[in-house]
């Protein structure tokens, strides 16, 4: 394994409603994938995240966990309803005193709390109210900032506003495979703006209150184009934009992508000024690149996704592609030049068919080889020139996979879901030493 840099951040991440469980513990309000995993037919095992892997009262062995890992950062997310159960007003003080003990619980063990504001969880009544598609719902995000700054801002290492905008735009609201389960496609243009709005105004609230960086986690994809035509060409080219420009082009102020043609009637002036706010650290999410070709005459959509061949692949059917990662990190350097701040890869891992052997043991080799070859990928970017100061391994545990339930397995450490025991893969093993070796021979 090469070296990184002084100082490298080596973390783990998890999101609340994939592993706190507790859904009606301590005054917690519903939220959007609440009442998606309890229609019937929207998850494919008819699971729920009612106690996921009830990290709410595990919290402290996971965190035990993560020493032991010797991790120096534990990316997680606060559960918006559980702090304000309908989405503004009246605080839950419980459920703030809960993420109070886990960022206690984890500077007592050094290890750094990274704190992302939303993971998908919009409280029901926001989204009764129009959710994301609502102007007002960035207003009471920047309000839940300033809730979660004024509790936490004086421990908390790096606020984190947003995780993955885009997906949830695209699958929440373009396509209707997460919650909240709209099927609007370019429609959903609005959810875009609204959510980078909250994350501009955010900014401003978490900086008035803390004096921790403050970034945004994007998921980025590399695209390759699938046949040779100029249609093939344009279609990649306007996937690019929707993919990785529409979240990051407004961050360093050069507006939505043009190529698109969104209707942008919603957007304010100032609002560009707002979201253009500078950031701290870009939290960069890879899992792989995404293959593009010209779609169907009669296509509602200017491009058609198609599977990458020639590569090994994951339980997720995604391809394993290290790679993808150096060269994305070379273009976000290249495009953004001097505005980019420091990168940090907020979320990269890998779902296997992992099960406990007969001698109590979990061996996941693929896991090993995902995350020996993404972390080269990182040490040749750096390398390249690129300012990535640290890599978060997607996940500490097993979780509740949104649609897909409890059968895709991430972590790190293996969670028997009828149990909620824990035991640690051969994966965790392999990366402790990485780690113990990293942060003994640190380099510039």
């Amino acid at each position: 394994m090469p070296e990184f840099p002084t100082g490298f951040r080596w973390g783990v991440s998890t999101s609340a409603y994939q592993i706190e469980g507790a859904a009606s513990t301590d005054g917690r309000g519903p939220s959007i994938w609440d009442a998606f995993a309890h229609s019937a037919g929207r998850i494919v095992d008819d699971s729920t995240g009612d106690v996921a892997c009830d990290h709410y009262h595990r919290y402290a062995e996971d965190v035990a966990l993560m020493a032991g890992l010797g991790v120096t950062a534990y990316r997680f997310s606060v559960a918006w309803p559980r702090v304000l159960p309908t989405g503004a007003g009246t605080v839950n003080p419980v459920g703030l005193d809960f993420y109070d003990r886990l960022v206690d619980e984890l500077l007592g063990h050094g290890i750094d709390p990274v704190a992302t504001l939303f993971h998908w969880d919009l409280p029901q009544p926001l989204e009764d109210a129009g959710g994301w598609l609502n102007r007002d719902t960035a207003h009471r995000f920047a309000e839940y900032a300033d809730l979660m700054a004024a509790r936490l801002g004086d421990r908390v290492k790096l606020w984190i506003t947003l995780n993955e905008p885009f997906i949830h735009m695209s699958l929440g609201h373009g396509m209707g495979v997460h919650a909240p389960g709209r099927m609007l496609l370019f429609d959903a243009f609005p959810v875009a703006h609204h959510q980078l709005l909250g994350h501009g105004l955010a900014v401003a609230a978490l900086r008035a209150r803390s004096a921790a960086p403050v970034a945004i986690a994007n998921n980025y994809s590399p695209v390759r184009v699938v046949g040779g035509s100029r249609a093939d060409a344009t279609a990649a080219t306007a996937y690019e934009a929707l993919h990785n420009r529409l979240f990051t082009d407004p961050l360093f102020g050069r507006g939505y992508p043009p190529e698109l043609g969104f209707d942008t009637a919603v957007v304010r002036d100032g609002d560009l000024d707002v979201i253009a706010a500078p950031i701290d650290v870009l939290g960069v999410n890879y899992y792989n690149p995404t293959g593009v070709r010209a779609p169907e005459e009669g296509s509602p959509l200017p491009f058609e996704l198609v599977p990458l061949t020639g590569y090994p692949r994951t339980a997720f059917d995604w391809p394993v592609v290290p790679d993808g990662l150096r060269e994305l990190l070379g273009w976000l350097h290249r495009r953004y030049g001097a505005d980019l701040p420091p990168i940090q890869i907020t979320e990269s891992g890998c779902a296997y068919d992992d099960a406990v052997d007969a001698d109590g043991q979990v061996h996941d080799p693929d896991r090993i080889g995902y995350l020996d070859g993404h972390l080269r990928a990182v040490r040749a970017a750096i390398d390249d020139g690129v300012d990535v100061t640290g890599y978060f391994v997607w996940s500490l545990l097993d979780n509740w996979e949104w649609a897909e339930g409890f059968t895709k397995r991430f972590g790190l450490v293996h969670v028997d879901y009828r149990t909620q025991r824990r035991t640690p893969k051969s994966s965790y093993a392999w990366l402790r030493e990485v780690i113990a070796a990293a942060r003994r021979e640190p380099v510039r």
